[in-house]
């Protein structure tokens, strides 16, 4: 008898050092970040003097202090004074064809580079809507899903589909979803007349052909009525701007009762004339730390300037900002969910800083703050069905940036970055 109490004490105590053993390692792998002001990106208010914990790279628990207790052992980082907001999200963005300014540069290594500058920049995912070569698949979130320290998660749509016929678009569909793909992407647009649009009978093909492989499909357009025509068809995501004319209540209905969120990429338009002069932005230090300003020399010539104020599409553009920028505070404010983007990626529309530059335009527009945050954090999660992404809960990823100063005062301030984390792990800037 005294020999089985004897097995049994040992074989508790065994069990109780290994439970301890296991709970000192769970405990070691937490690292709170405690006293920050807390936007976790559903739109909520703020958390004030939060605490955020993390664990093997997701969320474990957000909360204010008297709420989330601090677990004996972790690591704690003191973030007294500062906001901590999700990753932002680029709904829309393109990745690896430009160097400097020049496009042509396509290649895994120019992926790589940019999925970082974006990262540096406070956007931790990257949704690319066309021109994706195989190059990118194996960069794409759904394949790597922790993402490599430092760099942006990334989605893509590949090749813009194209066709004059349902037949040829189809097969540029498939060939797609050979290669992988997270999204469709299809162009409705004539280049202010210059060109000629994809017909609806081409892309009520694709949308169909892309809806039987189970993927989304987002449309670029400039006109209301081809908006309407597309949503009609079945698109599920207005990837830019209507620019003609006013939105009207057909469009808002038929965006609320398809759930189809609307991308305005203001800066889109924004690049096609601000080069007329030279932009302040050239003497913003946090646009310098980034880029080689031997690069932005053709950019200042007078000639080129002159050009770009000659133009016709450019001043069209900018007359068309203005448009876009009306449009989307009546879609805001009629509850259309917009997904925050910006076209960024293409030559003269800077990754990083751009996504910043289109919140400055969102607040000139009119939006609040908070509803330019919670449409770049997640809105964009939610719009594009994007997993574990956009917000701060539990068991979501531990994507955040840390900010010096309150975004919710002036969403400028997105821009006094402390440090970035990815999966848990600070990105190096």
């Amino acid at each position: 008898m005294r020999t089985h109490f004897l097995s049994t004490g040992i074989f508790l105590l065994l069990l109780l050092v290994s439970c301890k053993d296991r709970a000192d390692k769970e405990t070691a792998t937490v690292t709170a970040f405690v006293g920050a002001d807390i936007i976790d990106g559903t739109g909520s208010d703020p958390i004030r003097n939060g605490v955020l914990l993390i664990s093997d790279g997701r969320v474990l628990s957000v909360g204010s202090v008297s709420q989330v207790e601090v677990p004996e052992g972790a690591g704690v980082i003191d973030v007294s004074g500062k906001t901590i907001i999700p990753g932002i999200i680029n709904a829309h963005g393109h990745v690896g064809d430009v160097k400097g300014i020049e496009p042509g540069h396509y290649s895994a290594e120019n992926i790589q580079d940019q999925l970082e500058l974006y990262a540096r920049y406070g956007v931790t995912t990257v949704v690319s809507l066309g021109d994706d070569g195989r190059e990118a698949e194996l960069f794409r979130a759904a394949v790597d899903t922790s993402a490599s320290p430092g760099r942006a998660r990334l989605y893509i749509a590949g090749t813009v589909v194209s066709g004059t016929t349902p037949e040829d678009a189809v097969a540029v569909v498939d060939e797609n979803m050979r290669m992988g793909v997270d999204f469709m992407k299809i162009r409705v647009d004539d280049n202010l007349g210059s060109g000629t649009k994809m017909s609806e009978e081409v892309y009520r093909a694709v949308i169909d052909r892309s809806h039987e492989h189970g993927i989304r499909l987002a449309a670029h357009m400039y006109y209301l009525e081809d908006a309407k025509a597309l949503l009609r068809s079945g698109a599920d995501f207005i990837a830019h701007s209507v620019r003609d004319v006013a939105v009207d209540s057909s469009l808002i209905r038929l965006l609320k009762e398809r759930n189809v969120c609307y991308c305005p990429t203001l800066t889109r338009d924004l690049s096609t004339f601000v080069y007329g002069e030279i932009p302040d932005f050239f003497e913003d230090p946090f646009f310098l730390r980034e880029v080689d300003t031997t690069i932005l020399q053709p950019l200042k010539d007078p000639q080129r300037r002159l050009q770009v104020r000659q133009s016709r599409s450019a001043q069209t553009y900018k007359q068309g900002l203005q448009r876009a920028l009306k449009n989307l505070k009546t879609l805001s404010d009629s509850g259309v969910v917009i997904a925050f983007g910006t076209d960024s990626g293409v030559s003269g529309r800077f990754q990083g800083y751009f996504e910043h530059l289109e919140m400055e335009l969102m607040a000139e527009a009119g939006l609040s703050p908070m509803e330019i945050l919670t449409s770049a954090t997640g809105s964009a999660a939610r719009c594009l069905d994007l997993k574990d992404v956009g917000t701060l809960e539990p068991g979501k990823l531990a994507d955040f940036v840390v900010l010096d100063k309150d975004p919710i005062a002036d969403i400028t301030n997105t821009r006094g970055i402390s440090s970035v984390w990815i999966g848990g792990k600070s990105v190096m800037r």
